[in-house]
């Protein structure tokens, strides 16, 4: 009987995301982020979902993120305790409000750099390699209440610049890089997700997915400026995404087309983004230069 096992650089680990974890919401220089303007409690379905007008921190509310595990005063502390479980990964969020506290600027804060390099040389302190997402629900509010968030093709440039900035600052300590965590979450979640906000009368789905056309273009954007940034480091720059059993309320053929297209609308057109890609990056391999496919990547 063959004995399946894992290979030795199996990187096993955990997995937290400044959102959930930093607190420190307005420290470090520090902008407000969509998470930062979700409470706890009977508000919070509604304002996560994007049925509101507008968003405002209310002082009776409590705001889970704005204290969270304090992982942004006691990360070290943190840290220590993964290596002390074995852990050889760390997944990990990067606040894009703590880089560029409005989203727009062309200067980064440094002290939101100097906070996150810390962060990773004391993962490789202890041999534990960072895996890190770039935006995990925490769009900088700024870009909500200017530009309306990922509906407006503008993001894709403050999305870019602020990725450039990152892959930069911290060349030699992350190699591993997601760009949004459950890209396709938006869908159900438009708030927390990607900072929408719906205006009455409007067509919601057409907004969440001309919001998700725009994440998927900076995302392969991103990932092609990864590789150009350093050719010499094996880069790793993918997505996760969200998806759940569809079950057919009956046998019938109409509940039946019903699941395929609500499948297809939930996560087939993001997966087939990617499986795409992967294809011909597998295929690269042998006859065909990525390169090549990489340069027909553009702002469509």
């Amino acid at each position: 009987m063959s004995k399946t096992t894992f290979p030795s650089d199996f990187l096993w680990g955990g997995a937290i995301a400044a959102n959930q974890s930093e607190g420190g919401y307005r420290e470090g220089g520090k902008g407000l982020t969509t998470v930062d303007m979700i409470p706890y409690g009977e508000n919070r379905m509604p304002i996560k979902l994007g049925q509101v007008d507008s968003v405002e921190l209310d002082p009776s509310e409590y705001y889970p993120s704005h204290n969270a595990i304090d992982f942004y005063n006691r990360y070290k502390e943190d840290i220590a305790l993964l290596a002390e479980m074995g852990f050889k990964t760390f997944r990990i969020s990067i606040a894009w409000a703590r880089i560029f506290p409005k989203g727009d600027e062309e200067t980064p804060n440094q002290e939101g750099i100097d906070f996150y390099r810390s962060v990773f040389e004391e993962c490789k302190k202890y041999g534990i390699e960072p895996l890190v997402t770039l935006c995990h629900f925490d769009v900088p509010m700024h870009l909500v209440n200017e530009y309306g968030s990922w509906r407006s093709r503008e993001m894709i440039t403050f999305f870019e610049r602020y990725a450039r900035t990152c892959f930069e600052a911290f060349d030699g300590l992350v190699k591993y890089w997601l760009t949004f965590n459950e890209i396709n979450i938006l869908l159900a979640s438009p708030f927390s997700g990607a900072g929408i906000l719906f205006q009455e009368g409007e067509n919601q789905d057409q907004v969440k997915y001309q919001a998700a056309h725009h994440e998927l273009v900076a995302s392969a954007l991103v990932t092609k400026l990864a590789h150009e940034i350093n050719l010499k480091t094996k880069w790793a720059v993918c997505w996760p995404a969200v998806t759940s059993t569809h079950t057919p309320a009956s046998l019938k053929m109409f509940s039946q087309q019903c699941r395929r297209t609500v499948r297809t609308c939930s996560l087939s057109m993001f997966s087939h983004v990617v499986t795409t890609l992967l294809t011909l990056s597998v295929y690269s391999m042998r006859k065909v230069s990525f390169s090549t496919f990489a340069k027909k990547t553009t702002r469509s």
